[in-house]
C-alpha cells in the first residue's frame, strides 16, 4: 500500500508540475529561512559555551544610582579583587583582575605587530580553560611572561617554536614567551584575545597604576573582575554577600551615589546585556526570540501557499476521491494518501533548500557576522532536519488532507458535487494571514532603519569629516606633538592636529567629586572628564556656546589629568596644579549655574582639592552612545596626560596621498611603533553595526516573506483564471473589455490585502512602539511607513495577479467555449 502511495504521489506531483514547482519552491524558500534562523539562533545560544568552566564564571559589575537614576558600570576600583579575596575567597575558585581589552604592539627584533591582547591575573588561562598547545596554565606565573594565541604566534615567529622567545609590549615591557593557547572559538567573549600577559606586569608599567596599587581608592574605577565561582557556590547567596562591599568603603562625602556591587553570570554576557534604570532589560536574547518568531512565520507561509493550492484544485481530485472511496478505500486511507504527498514535496523541499543555504551561507555570515556551518556529519542536524521536513509536511499536509477526503462520492460520480460559496473562506483567510505577517515584517524593518538613520543625523558637535585618530600605544609617542605638528602641516598632509585622552567616539574616564557654590548637597555629580591639547577644538571644529577656547597663550589654562588627587601618570606624588576647564551644554544644565563662564568649581577633597574656573562652553559632542542622550562633560587642558593624536586631512588633498605622507613622517619621528590609525567617521559608525545587522537580517527575511507571499498569490491567480475560463470567454463574446476582465480577476486579492493592511497596522505599531523605548533618543513611527506599505503590497499584489489575469483576460474565448 505505501509503494502504491508513493506511486499516486509522484505521478500527481508530475502531471501537475505548475503548482508541484510552486510548492517545493515556496516550501524550500520557507526552510531555508528557517534552516538560517536556526542556525543563527544556534550559535546565539551556545555563545561562549566553548569555555568549560561556563556555569561558573561571572564578571563583577557595580549599580549605581545618582540623582534618581539607576545605571551599571563594568569598571571597578583597584581595591575591588583584594577585598573579595580577603573577605570572600572562599566563594570563588578564581578572582581575575584585568585591564581593558585593546590593540597594543607586539615587538621582536624588526618586526612589529598590532594586537588585541590584555592584562590578567595568574588564575585566567585555567578560568577560561585555554587549550595550551605549548606550556600550561602556569604561564603567567613569572612576573616577565606571555602567552600568545596560536595565531599570533605564527605571526610574530613564523614556524619556529616561540617558547622562551623575548618579546616586548608596547615598546617598553620585555617579556618571555612561556605558552601558546589554541584560538578561541569566534563565537566567543574573548575571541580578539592575541595575548594575554600577567597582572602583576602591568601594575608596574605606569606611575598611576604603583601609585593606585599603593594609594588604593574606592572611587577610581579603572579596572576590570572576573570571578569563577566555587563548585559549591550559589551565585544568588554570593550576591547578597557583597551588596555593599563598595558602599562600605566610600568616603563620607560620596555616600549620595549608592552603590550595589553584584555578578553578572557568563550566560547573560552576550544575551542579557542590556540594562534599564539598574536591570537586566533584555538584550540580544530579544532579538533570538524575533528571529525565532520570523522563522516560524515564513515557515507558516510557506506552508499556506501548499493548503491554498491544494484546496484551491479541489475540483480536480474531486473524482478521483469519489472513484477511490467508490470502490472502496476508506477515508483514512486517502488522508494517509494525501500525506505521503505531502511529505514528498517536503522532503524535496528540504533538499532544495539545503543547496540554498550552503550556497548563501557565506554571504550571510558576512552579513551577520557570523562564521557558521552546515554540520553535514552531525547526526543530530539530520535527525532535526528529517523531523522538521516531517513536521511540516504534517502542518501544511493536514487541511489538505482532510478537506479532501471528506467529498461525498455520489455527489461527486452524479456531477452534482460543487465546492460551494463559502469553500474559498479558508483560502481567503489564508491570503490574509500570510500578508499580515508580511507586512508587519516590512514595516518594522522600515521602523529599524529609520531609527538608525535617525540617530545617525543627529547633530553631533562636531565634524567628524576627515578626522583620523591614532593610539599613542608606546611612550615614543610622547613628547613628539610639537616636532610631529610642524613635519605634519608643512607636508600639506594635514589641516590641524591635537591630542586627547579618550578617542573622538569614546570617553574613557568620569569623576564624581566636583562641588560649586549651587550645588544641591543631595546632588551626585558625576562627570565624564577629557584631557585635550589646546589645538582640540579648531581639529574637531567644536561650536563654542559661549566663553573661550583653550589657548596656550594663557599659562593659566593648563590643567593635571589626575584631578581626583592620583599621582601623574609622569610623577610618583600627588598633584598640586590647578587650571581652567571647558565644560559641555549638559554640564552647564546639570549643574544650574546661572552663568557659568567665569565660575569656579570645585574637585577632590582635603589637601588634593582643587578649583578650575569655567572659560568656556562648548555644544554637546556626541561621543559616546548615538542613541543616548550626551552625558555632563568637562574638559581639561593638558599636553602630558594624552592617549589620542588626533588629525584633520587637508580638504584639498586626495586621502591616499595624505595617508602616504603622514605614515612616512610617523615612521620617521616614531620608527619604533606601527602606523594604525582609525577614521572618526567609520568609528562612529559602527556603533550602529548591531542594529544596522538586525535591520539588514530583517529585511533578508522580510523580502523573502514577501516572496513567498507573492509566490502563492500567484500559484492561487493562475488556478483561479484557469477554472474560470469559460466565465472570461462568455464575458468576451458578451462584450466584455480586457480592463474589465482584469479588475473582475484582481479585485479580490486587492481586498484581502487590504484587509491585511488594516490589521498590521495597529499591530505592527504597538510592537515597535515598545521596541523604540529602550532608546533615549529615537524616532517616531510616521503615518507614511504605514502608507508607504500598504501601497506597496496592493501594487506588488496587483503586478502579481495582472500576470495571469491579463493573459487569461487576452485569451481567445472561442478556444474556451468550442466545446459548449
Amino acid at each position: 500500500m505505501l509503494k502504491t502511495w508513493f506511486k499516486l504521489a509522484f505521478r500527481n506531483l508530475f502531471i501537475n508540475r505548475f503548482s508541484s514547482i510552486i510548492n517545493i519552491g515556496g516550501l524550500a524558500v520557507g526552510m531555508a529561512v528557517a534552516l538560517l534562523i536556526g542556525l543563527w539562533i544556534y550559535d546565539e545560544l551556545s555563545f561562549n559555551k566553548s569555555y568549560k568552566n561556563y556555569d561558573r564564571i561571572a564578571q563583577v559589575l557595580q549599580s549605581q544610582v545618582a540623582n534618581g537614576k539607576r545605571s551599571v558600570q563594568a569598571t571597578m576600583p583597584f581595591p575591588m579583587g583584594a577585598e573579595l579575596r580577603n573577605k570572600y575567597g572562599s566563594d570563588f575558585t578564581h578572582i581575575v583582575m584585568t585591564s581593558y581589552t585593546g590593540d597594543h604592539i607586539l615587538a621582536t627584533g624588526e618586526k612589529k605587530l598590532t594586537r588585541i591582547g590584555t592584562y590578567m591575573d595568574k588564575g585566567a588561562p585555567a578560568m577560561l580553560s585555554l587549550k595550551m598547545l605549548k606550556g600550561s596554565y602556569h604561564g603567567l606565573d613569572a612576573p616577565n611572561s606571555i602567552l600568545l594565541a596560536a595565531s599570533t604566534a605564527k605571526a610574530v615567529f613564523g614556524d619556529a617554536d616561540p617558547v622562551n622567545k623575548p618579546l616586548k609590549i608596547d615598546n617598553k615591557l620585555n617579556v618571555t614567551v612561556t605558552g601558546v593557547y589554541e584560538d578561541l572559538p569566534y563565537n566567543s567573549e574573548f575571541k580578539d584575545l592575541s595575548f594575554i600577559a600577567p597582572w602583576d606586569l602591568y601594575i608596574t608599567s605606569e606611575n598611576w597604576l604603583i601609585y593606585a596599587k599603593n594609594n588604593p581608592q574606592w572611587d577610581n574605577n579603572s579596572f576590570q573582575i572576573y570571578v569563577q565561582l566555587a563548585d559549591n557556590a550559589d551565585l544568588d547567596a554570593i550576591n547578597k554577600k557583597i551588596i555593599n562591599v563598595k558602599q562600605d568603603k566610600v568616603a563620607p562625602q560620596d555616600k549620595n551615589l549608592k552603590t550595589e556591587v553584584f555578578l553578572h553570570p557568563m550566560r547573560d554576557w552576550h544575551l542579557r546585556s542590556h540594562w534599564v534604570d539598574g536591570k537586566q532589560s533584555g538584550g540580544l536574547i530579544d532579538y533570538v526570540w524575533l528571529f525565532g518568531i520570523i522563522g516560524v512565520f515564513v515557515l507558516i507561509l510557506a506552508c499556506i501557499n501548499f493548503m491554498n493550492l491544494s484546496t484551491a484544485r479541489s475540483e480536480r481530485r474531486a473524482k478521483e476521491v469519489g472513484i477511490r472511496k467508490a470502490i472502496g478505500s476508506l477515508r483514512s486511507q486517502l488522508i494517509s494518501q494525501f500525506y505521503v504527498e505531502s511529505l514528498l514535496v517536503a522532503f524535496f523541499a528540504f533538499i532544495v533548500s539545503l543547496g540554498a543555504v550552503q550556497a548563501i551561507l557565506p554571504w550571510f555570515n558576512q552579513l551577520a557576522n557570523k562564521k557558521m556551518v552546515i554540520p553535514w556529519s552531525a547526526p543530530l542536524f539530520w535527525l532535526t532536519g528529517l523531523a522538521f521536513s516531517f513536521l511540516t509536511a504534517i502542518i501544511a499536509g493536514s487541511y489538505p488532507a482532510l478537506y479532501l477526503s471528506s467529498f461525498h462520492p455520489i455527489k461527486v460520480l452524479k456531477g452534482t458535487f460543487r465546492v460551494g460559496r463559502f469553500s474559498s473562506i479558508p483560502r481567503k483567510v489564508l491570503v490574509v494571514l500570510q500578508f499580515t505577517i508580511s507586512l508587519a515584517l516590512i514595516t518594522a524593518t522600515i521602523i529599524v532603519y529609520n531609527q538608525i538613520q535617525y540617530s545617525k543625523n543627529r547633530p553631533i558637535g562636531y565634524d567628524r569629516t576627515g578626522l583620523m585618530t591614532i593610539r599613542m600605544a608606546s611612550p615614543d609617542f610622547y613628547g613628539k606633538f610639537g616636532l610631529l605638528q610642524t613635519e605634519l602641516k608643512n607636508s600639506g598632509a594635514i589641516t590641524e592636529l591635537a591630542e586627547s585622552s579618550s578617542p573622538l567616539t569614546n570617553v574613557w574616564a568620569s569623576g564624581n567629586e566636583f562641588q560649586w557654590p549651587e550645588k544641591d548637597p543631595n546632588l551626585a555629580a558625576d562627570f565624564n572628564t577629557i584631557w585635550i591639547t589646546p589645538e582640540f577644538g579648531k581639529t574637531v571644529n567644536w561650536s563654542l556656546k559661549a566663553g573661550r577656547d583653550f589657548s596656550k597663550d594663557f599659562s593659566t589654562d593648563s590643567s593635571s589629568r589626575d584631578i581626583v588627587g592620583a599621582a601623574s601618570p609622569r610623577s610618583s606624588s600627588p598633584v598640586t596644579f590647578a587650571g581652567s576647564v571647558i565644560i559641555n551644554e549638559a554640564a552647564a544644565k546639570f549643574m544650574g549655574i546661572k552663568d557659568p563662564v567665569g565660575a569656579i568649581i570645585r574637585n577632590g577633597t582635603g589637601s588634593y582639592a582643587r578649583n578650575y574656573t569655567i572659560i568656556g562652553i562648548v555644544k554637546d559632542m556626541v561621543m559616546q552612545s548615538p542613541y543616548e542622550t550626551v552625558r555632563q562633560t568637562i574638559y581639561f587642558m593638558d599636553y602630558d596626560n594624552v592617549n589620542f593624536i588626533i588629525l584633520k586631512l587637508n580638504p584639498e588633498r586626495s586621502i591616499s596621498g595624505s595617508i602616504s605622507q603622514i605614515e612616512a613622517i610617523f615612521k620617521k619621528l616614531i620608527p619604533a611603533a606601527p602606523f594604525d590609525y582609525q577614521f572618526a567617521d567609520k568609528e562612529f559608525a559602527a556603533k550602529f553595526a548591531a542594529e544596522e545587522r538586525i535591520g539588514k537580517l530583517s529585511t533578508f527575511f522580510s523580502v523573502l516573506a514577501i516572496f513567498i507571499s507573492c509566490l502563492g498569490l500567484f500559484g492561487l491567480a493562475s488556478f483561479l483564471a484557469e477554472q474560470r475560463t469559460k466565465e472570461i470567454g462568455v464575458r468576451k463574446v458578451l462584450g466584455a473589455s480586457v480592463a474589465n476582465l482584469w479588475g473582475l480577476l484582481s479585485k479580490d486579492f486587492l481586498f484581502l490585502v487590504g484587509i491585511s493592511c488594516l490589521i498590521s497596522t495597529p499591530l505592527t505599531w504597538y510592537f515597535m512602539q515598545e521596541w523604540l523605548q529602550q532608546y533615549s533618543y529615537r524616532t517616531q513611527i510616521a503615518w507614511w511607513i504605514f502608507a508607504v506599505t500598504a501601497s506597496g503590497a496592493l501594487l506588488l499584489t496587483l503586478v502579481t495577479v495582472s500576470l495571469q489575469a491579463i493573459r487569461a483576460a487576452l485569451a481567445n474565448p472561442v478556444k474556451s467555449l468550442r466545446s459548449e
